[in-house]
């Protein structure tokens, strides 16, 4: 464990987060920029008190190395800065309206998930 990592916190048991959570594993800008955690995790649990399961299996949340926790659309500029190929998104989010619209499609998109990957083949 890297202490310097962010701790990607997901719904395991969602195909949609898991491969989520694999897109950010891929595309890190190091193999240990991330950590990765499910929801229902003890370690999760004894970890992270202050990520409530009922609050992470609505919205991902992105623990950073000084403690502070990011959950969802919030988590997002977090996790792009720490991409090799991404990185160059993360000014888009400060942009005006931005924070409304991404919240916007994020909830709406969290909310739907689960109906979303059954448009997908498993695997």
């Amino acid at each position: 464990m890297n202490a310097r990592a962010a701790v990607l916190v997901f719904d395991a048991d969602c195909p949609v987060c898991r491969a989520a959570a694999d897109w950010v594993r891929r595309n890190a800008v190091a193999p240990d920029a991330f950590e990765f955690l499910p929801c229902r995790s003890a370690e999760t649990r004894s970890r992270f008190p202050a990520v409530a399961e009922s609050a992470c299996l609505q919205a991902m949340h992105l623990v950073l190395p000084d403690g502070a926790i990011l959950a969802g659309e919030r988590a997002l500029p977090e996790i792009l800065r720490r991409t090799r190929r991404y990185h160059w998104a993360t000014p888009f989010f400060r942009l005006p309206g931005a924070g409304i619209l991404s919240r916007f499609l994020y909830r709406a998109f969290a909310r739907r998930r689960h109906r979303i990957s059954r448009l997908f083949p498993p695997g």
